[in-house]
């Protein structure tokens, strides 16, 4: 071969080289995504939610009269027994000051009832004399009748006499007593408060027991004053009869049926805490959400499932978040819901086929907030794209990220 042909060779060659680096240049990078396989696993459909723990029956108890408690020594957390415990003592309240006034008058009604006493009591003293008068009359009327002097109706007439004069008697004594009770009652009216006047001898004067066994939630009033009667002064509940109350929007509450599973979590476990739907609750309410819309929500009460070590740190009023099991499905093709795209009002997802973009039509079935199901579109092990960015079109080269 002569030296003119091989010089020809190579210009021909560095010239294919030359423009075969120039494609290349030209050629787009592949666009770095992040892509996932098409799984075959269980979908749980849940509805989410946030309330609180509470205990089945709160016991409040309550002062039985006005008068003055003593300081509550019981802490919360304290271990009480029913008809045992005894909560706190209290006494009769003390008299209130009286004002001039009311003094005088006070006064003037103790020296009337010491005049109407003093009258009682003189009239039984008649009473007294008069029947013992009649009493020795009719002796000597007996002693007359037995020698036949007088007549039966003269007797007949003297025992009268007699019977009348003791109900007379009686009467008088009656209203004598009622006098003294009106003169203490008066006197009553005249007491003043002093220090130290409550019978602090014994232990208990009125005591306040524990109505069921339990433990102290709350202590409504510590200090000792004087209280009107009905004060709520202590909670009383069993930790065990715990339960949690999810506030749902109504819209949710209604697809929640009772013996549902549920799941609390983000309750500041580890691990979240098996519940059951107790109950519904038949009545809705009014609630103003974070951003000042009103919402109608529904009571649903969990009771727990787990055993009691799992759940044992909560307690009443305690925050939690639950998620209401409404349905499942076993073995199903899913994808994430970030797959997930609209394209010409279907559901659709990019699908790499060979390095390559591709759409691809799906029709999903249930889905929850996580992973949507898969009945028509893909197959077991397909890759798909997932937060598909604007950048990626059908046709677009794609590397994993």
């Amino acid at each position: 071969m002569s030296a003119k042909n091989v010089k020809r060779i190579i210009k021909i060659v560095l010239g294919g080289t030359a423009l075969c680096l120039l494609v290349y240049a030209f050629i787009p990078e592949p666009v770095l995504v992040d892509m996932t396989k098409v799984t075959k696993s269980d979908l749980l459909i849940t509805i989410e939610g946030e309330g609180k723990t509470r205990i089945h029956d709160i016991y409040v108890v309550s002062t039985p009269i006005d008068g003055r408690i003593t300081r509550i020594t019981s802490e919360p957390g304290d271990i009480v027994e029913a008809g045992k415990t005894v909560i706190a003592n209290m006494y009769p309240a003390n008299p209130t000051f009286l004002n001039k006034r009311l003094e005088t008058q006070a006064k003037a009604d103790v020296e009337g009832a010491k005049a109407a006493l003093a009258l009682a009591s003189a009239r039984v003293t008649q009473a007294q004399a008069q029947l013992d008068y009649e009493l020795a009359d009719f002796k000597r009327t007996q002693a007359l009748y037995s020698q036949n002097t007088v007549s039966k109706a003269q007797v007949e007439k003297a025992q009268l006499q007699i019977t009348t004069l003791k109900a007379e008697l009686a009467t008088t004594r009656s209203n004598e007593n009622v006098m003294r009770s009106r003169l203490e009652v008066a006197k009553a009216t005249l007491l003043q408060p002093k220090e130290g006047s409550a019978d602090n001898t014994s232990d208990c004067q009125i005591c306040i027991h524990s109505p069921v066994d339990g433990k102290v939630l709350r202590i409504l009033h510590k200090s000792e004053s004087i209280v009107p009667v009905g004060t709520p002064v202590v909670e009383i509940g069993n930790p065990e009869d715990l339960e949690v109350n999810i506030e749902m929007l109504s819209t949710n509450a209604v697809k929640v049926k009772v013996g549902d599973d549920a799941l609390i979590k983000r309750w500041g476990g580890e691990q979240d805490i098996a519940a059951r739907v107790k109950m519904v609750e038949p009545s809705g309410f009014t609630k103003i959400s974070a951003l000042g819309v009103e919402e109608q929500r529904v009571n649903v009460i969990l009771s727990f499932t787990d055993t009691k070590d799992k759940w044992q740190s909560l307690g009443d009023a305690f925050r939690v978040e639950a998620s209401i099991i409404i349905d499942k499905a076993k073995s199903v093709l899913v994808v994430p819901i970030s797959s997930l795209f609209r394209q010409n009002e279907q559901w659709s997802v990019f699908k790499v086929v060979e390095g390559t973009a591709t759409i691809q039509g799906v029709k999903v079935g249930r889905r929850n907030d996580r992973f949507a199901e898969i009945t028509q579109g893909l197959d077991l092990a397909e890759q798909v794209i997932t937060h598909p960015s604007n950048a990626i079109e059908d046709g677009v080269r794609v590397s994993q990220r």
